[in-house]
Parts: structure tokens; C-alpha cells; sequence
């Protein structure tokens, strides 16, 4: 009997030592294995555009991009913080590998610009990246001029002038975070149709645009609405292989421009100093990349955050009070 036992420990003993390096094998399959797009475009023959590379991570992955050796066109709406990144990137690379076009992704005419300049100079582009976009920062009743305190709203109404006020900031809000992307989107998809071998379109969107988050009531809902208009678009246009990037709050000064801070004041940052606890810059600009040659979906960063999109639907009281914990909101 102990014989037998002995037999089948010795003959089942390579099964499983299969199975136990299968999710092993497979890991190192995808992590090792060249990217596929790679295969198809290498990096020194991509044509890459980048909306919204002045600053952030649109400039750093102008930088990076540059160091690949690709094809660069800097598009951002500041002229001189335009130039300086583009002479940034032409010390990375050859010079005549970087092209800039001042332009605002909200214009038609400016995107039309754009185009144009990416056809005369490549004939077309391979990779669309969107990194433009607005902040907004506070909560939507402070925005109508009402503010709460421990004996309730004050003043108890918006007035009709804070009302038009709000409506004012939510169509700034809209114009970058919406109508940016929707005008480049209509303005280069059918490029990328019919230019390139592999096109693809990466969107720099946020997780806030998945998980609601207190103070960012006008950001979120923007950049939702845009993050759904470009995955409703990768499904009627699959040539094209869409990516949709959700990071948690990323360093920079990106906050320093929000469209509902007054005129003449600083903007008010209510979570912790995202130059101190944010992603850094360098790292979602690799990740973005990565993600691009990947042909990879949805991105998470951190990727615990995709647990928490999940958690939203069973245990919804648990991430609100997270969300306040973190935007260290105070409901009344």
C-alpha cells in the first residue's frame, strides 16, 4: 500500500510542479514577449502627436518619446512654454523629428492647423496622445457662492448672477475636458484610419472619472463624459486601438490653472500636496507608453484603484468616506 502511495506521489510530482509554473510561464510570456505594436511600427518610424504637451505629463512624454527616437509633434495652447519643451525634446533627438504647432484642442481651427501640418510634414501620424485638459477643484455649491457650515447653507439660495456664475466655470470645464477631446477625436480619427499600420489613440483621463470624489464635482463629470465618448469610439472604430488612462492624483501644477478659482486668488487645494504624495510624472509617462505598444484597454494607477472602482458598486458608503477622508471634506 505504502508502495503504491509512494508510486503516485513520484508520478503526479511533475503535474504539479507543471501546474505550479504555468501562472509563472505566463506571466513572464506577457512581460517578456515584444510589444506587438513594436513589431509593426518600430519607435524610430512612429509619428507621434501629443495635445497638451507644454507641461506634465504630456511634456515628459514629448521627453521620452524624443529618447525613443519617434517622430514628435508638441501642440499646447502657451507659445513659450511650447518652444521651450520642443527645444527640450530636439536636444534628445534630431532636430528635425520635432515638430510644434501652437494650437488648443477646444479650436476647430486650430486642430484643423494641427492636421494640417502633421500631413504636410509625415503624412500623417501614427499615435494620438491627449494629455489636455482644466482642473476644478471645489465643491459645486461653493462655485454658486454657497458655502456650508455647521448651521446649514449660507447664504440658504444661489442668487441668479452665482448661478450664471457656475454655469460660466461648468462651460470652461466643459470646453477642456469635453469638447477638447470630442474636436480631436473628430479631427484625427479618420487620419489615423488611413495613415497608419497600427494607429492608436491614448487618453489621458482620470480614476476620478470612475470613482466620485468630493471637490471634484465638475472635473469628474467632465472628464467622464469624455473617457465614455472615447470608449464608445473604440468600439465603432477597432482598427484603431484606444487606451484610456486613469491615474490618482499626479505631481505638477496642474491645479495651479483650475477654472473655478476666482479671479485674483490662489487656487484652494483641499487633499494632500500632490507634489509630495502624487505619481510621479516620469512614471505615468513610461506606464502611458507602455500601455500604447501593449494595445492595452483600460489603465489603472495605481492598479489597486481598478479594486476600488469594483468596491464602488458593493460597498459604495465605504469609498465615499474614503473620497472625504482624502479631499478632507467635511459634510454638514
Amino acid at each position: 500500500m505504502f508502495d503504491s502511495l509512494q508510486h503516485l506521489n513520484v508520478n503526479t510530482a511533475p503535474v504539479t510542479l507543471a501546474l505550479g509554473a504555468l501562472p509563472l510561464g505566463l506571466l513572464l510570456f506577457r512581460y517578456l514577449r515584444p510589444a506587438p505594436r513594436l513589431t509593426q511600427i518600430p519607435p524610430t518610424q512612429e509619428r507621434v502627436l501629443i495635445l497638451g504637451s507644454t507641461s506634465g505629463v504630456g511634456r515628459t512624454l514629448a521627453h521620452q518619446y524624443a529618447k525613443r527616437g519617434a517622430r514628435i509633434c508638441l501642440v499646447g495652447r502657451r507659445e513659450s512654454m511650447l518652444e521651450e519643451a520642443a527645444e527640450e525634446c530636439r536636444k534628445l533627438c534630431e532636430s528635425d523629428r520635432v515638430l510644434c504647432v501652437r494650437g488648443d484642442c477646444a479650436s476647430v481651427e486650430d486642430m484643423a492647423k494641427v492636421r494640417d501640418a502633421v500631413i504636410k510634414k509625415w503624412d500623417g501620424i501614427d499615435t494620438l496622445i491627449i494629455t489636455a485638459g482644466v482642473s476644478a477643484l471645489q465643491p459645486l455649491m461653493t462655485v454658486a457662492g454657497v458655502t456650508a457650515s455647521k448651521d446649514g447653507l449660507s447664504p440658504p439660495h444661489a442668487t441668479a448672477e452665482a448661478i450664471n456664475h457656475a454655469v460660466g466655470v461648468a462651460k470652461a470645464a466643459i470646453d477642456g475636458n469635453f469638447f477638447g477631446p470630442y474636436i480631436a477625436a473628430i479631427t484625427f480619427v479618420p487620419l489615423l484610419t488611413f495613415c497608419s499600420t497600427s494607429p492608436s489613440v491614448l487618453l489621458l483621463s482620470t480614476v476620478a472619472a470612475i470613482i466620485p470624489a468630493p471637490t471634484r464635482t465638475l472635473y469628474a463629470s467632465t472628464k467622464s463624459a469624455s473617457l465614455i465618448l472615447f470608449q464608445a469610439l473604440a468600439i465603432e472604430h477597432p482598427r484603431i486601438s484606444f487606451t484610456s488612462f486613469l491615474p490618482a492624483t499626479i505631481e505638477g501644477d496642474f491645479r495651479a490653472s483650475a477654472v473655478d478659482t476666482p479671479p485674483n486668488s490662489s487656487p484652494v487645494i483641499h487633499e494632500a500636496d500632490p507634489n509630495k504624495h502624487g505619481l510621479r510624472r516620469d512614471v505615468v509617462a513610461t506606464r502611458c507608453i507602455q500601455a500604447i505598444d501593449c494595445k492595452e484597454k483600460t489603465v489603472f494607477m495605481p492598479r489597486y484603484m481598478r479594486f476600488g472602482h469594483f468596491l464602488y458598486w458593493i460597498w459604495p458608503a465605504y469609498v465615499e468616506w474614503r473620497g472625504r477622508v482624502k479631499y478632507n471634506f467635511r459634510a454638514d
